[in-house]
């Protein structure tokens, strides 16, 4: 059973960042690993994270969903996890996957409210609508985790519904995310130019992307680091990206973020570092047909340049179109800049574009983290 839930918290490692183009909403891990109710289990357990993501995955019917996880210095220490729950929240800490902070306050609401994204918890913020006044006047935006007969739902604090609503980022998030920014604190992985400082250092990622680094904390009006609580130095602008997204059967399964330092190689099973793998989404036909690198896209300027490394080729759907007449075919070895409403289609059913223009069209069948969860872990309420 041990090595099972290994796995689950392996496959929610890959669901958690700092990455505010990536992730989708806002949570405090010290609130959701105690939500009881939602397994009987004991009293904390980081596999409830898990389930929380299952939960908006399904509400958003889109797969590999990010969550933005603030975390209370204290989880790291908590007796109720186990030793080997402590150690994996350290490291995600240590890589930066998660904000670890001697006193969250009110950073998952300053994060909410900067990005424009959902809040899950069960916290009422009565005392903090005159200041976060979308907690009030967008339904939607906060959100309660509560037991389901399937798992958790969501029941919206305003409203009574049960959809995550996504907002705009607000006018200093917004100009906050054009720079970069660095932390004075030697191994900050929040701000800082290398890996993690921690018992992790040695694992942790040489560099940060700069694009997706996290918004600061503003105090006073002036952007400082949240875990170290220092002033942040301006460096600079931040470097143009571009998320983009695949849509597999008329669902979005994976969110990419594509920035000029770095092509992104999509196929069944390209080679190399930072490739998008479409096979575990494909079926026997499709395999056969996408190369195991089937097409390069890359940022130059304000253009999205997709070129066919294929054998078989591949089409473009001008404006989202999906009349036959319409499809542009693509060569191999050919280029095409994507413009508006533009997506690539790799094989039919398969697509490449800007996750807003990408709408879902089918049945959601969740690829679920929790998929390797021993089932007495998991005791779902009836």
């Amino acid at each position: 059973m041990r090595f099972e839930i290994s796995k689950v918290l392996d496959a929610i490692e890959g669901r958690v960042c700092t990455d505010p183009q990536l992730a989708r909403a806002v949570l405090d891990l010290a609130e959701i690993i105690r939500y009881q109710d939602l397994d009987g289990g004991r009293p904390a357990s980081t596999l409830r994270l898990g389930m929380v993501i299952d939960a908006l995955a399904r509400s958003m019917e889109e797969d590999t969903v990010p969550v933005y996880a603030v975390v209370h210095r204290g989880v790291l220490s908590d007796a109720d996890l186990t030793s080997n729950e402590r150690m994996v929240v350290r490291r995600w800490a240590d890589d930066g996957k998660v904000e670890v902070l001697d006193n969250p306050g009110d950073r998952m609401l300053e994060v909410a409210d900067l990005l424009g994204l959902p809040v899950l918890s069960r916290v009422r913020f009565d005392g903090l609508r005159g200041r976060f006044p979308w907690l009030v006047e967008q339904p939607g935006r906060a959100l309660a985790p509560v037991p389901g007969a399937g798992g958790p739902v969501f029941i919206a604090h305003v409203g009574g519904g049960h959809t995550p609503v996504v907002g705009s980022p607000s006018p200093a998030g917004a100009k906050l995310l054009t720079r970069e920014w660095r932390c004075s604190e030697s191994g900050c992985t929040l701000f800082g130019g290398g890996g993690g400082g921690g018992a992790f250092a040695d694992l942790a990622a040489v560099d940060r992307v700069p694009s997706g680094q996290p918004p600061p904390s503003l105090r006073n009006g002036v952007p400082t680091c949240p875990r170290h609580g220092s002033r942040l130095r301006d460096a600079g602008p931040r470097p143009r990206s571009e998320v983009l997204a695949v849509r597999v059967g008329g669902l979005i399964r994976r969110r990419f973020v594509l920035t000029e330092e770095q092509p992104v190689m999509i196929g069944r099973a390209p080679d190399g570092s930072g490739g998008i793998m479409l096979g575990q989404w494909l079926n026997d036909e499709a395999r056969r047909w996408i190369s195991r690198s089937h097409l390069r896209l890359e940022l130059r300027g304000a253009d999205v340049v997709a070129t066919d490394v294929s054998t078989n080729g591949s089409g473009v759907r001008p404006g989202g179109s999906m009349a036959e007449a319409d499809r542009i075919p693509l060569a191999p070895q050919q280029s095409r800049v994507l413009g508006t409403g533009d997506m690539v289609e790799l094989y039919p059913g398969v697509q490449i574009g800007r996750p807003g223009e990408l709408p879902t069209g089918a049945p959601y069948n969740p690829d679920s983290v929790m998929s390797e969860a021993p089932t007495m872990a998991m005791r779902l309420p009836r």
